[in-house]
């Protein structure tokens, strides 16, 4: 039986890598993101989404999973952040995410089994300088990630993956260089930065029927960092 995704976002990194896995897999995936050339390139149906702009989306008549993959990095001390900052983050992590569910849940409800995957990051577990803004929203993420879960079940399975700082081009700043890629590296007990397949792994098993008994859990692909502490 075809197993239908709808991926919002997608065009690189966690998403792209997200959505090579679920068609290898033999997923039939649709995706509603900004710019779609990448995903436009593999044969997958695409339509433009924005979390800042109105949600009229063309969805398949039955969708099994839907995975909300936009997200932002912008970190400054929090004596420079503006409100526009707060907002505009909540507006792409968080806003974004409500209007994509809302827009799909009538496709997601006609599933016998259906599942939604949402983004935080390991910043809501755990104190970081410069991470005020966008801590704030992914934490808002995993509230509406729990609350959802209990609201949808049994039918509708909710569950958001906390990565660390992961091998991307949105983490690209944050790895200019050498130097850099190695102080990141050391901060994790297993003394290495996420890769996106890591994280596009986990998304895979969460659509899959082998995670049928799970719902409402934040996992944490972050090397250790949120529970281990290496001696200095």
């Amino acid at each position: 039986m075809s197993h239908t995704t709808l991926l919002i976002g997608g065009n690189s990194g966690i998403g792209l890598h997200t959505a090579k896995l679920l068609q290898s897999k033999g997923h039939d995936v649709h995706a509603a993101l900004r710019s779609p050339d990448a995903l436009s390139s593999l044969g997958i149906p695409t339509q433009h989404f924005e979390a800042e702009s109105d949600v009229e989306l063309t969805l398949p008549e039955q969708i099994d999973s839907l995975v909300y993959l936009p997200g932002s990095i912008d970190l400054k001390p929090f004596h420079r952040l503006k409100l526009e900052d707060f907002q505009n983050d909540l507006t792409v992590n968080l806003m974004g995410a409500v209007k994509a569910i809302q827009a799909a849940l009538p496709a997601l409800k006609k599933s016998p089994s259906a599942s939604i995957v949402l983004f935080s990051t390991v910043a809501v577990q755990m104190g970081m300088p410069f991470h005020a803004s966008i801590a704030a929203a992914k934490g808002a993420i995993e509230g509406l990630g729990r609350s959802l879960a209990a609201e949808l079940a049994p039918k509708i399975r909710v569950n958001i993956i906390a990565p660390s700082l992961t091998d991307t081009d949105l983490a690209s700043s944050l790895l200019r260089n050498d130097a850099q890629r190695d102080a990141a590296e050391k901060r994790h007990p297993l003394q290495q930065i996420g890769q996106p397949d890591d994280v596009a792994a986990l998304v895979a098993y969460l659509v899959s029927p082998e995670s049928k008994f799970i719902t409402g859990q934040v996992f944490r692909p972050d090397g250790g960092l949120s529970s281990t502490k290496l001696f200095s």
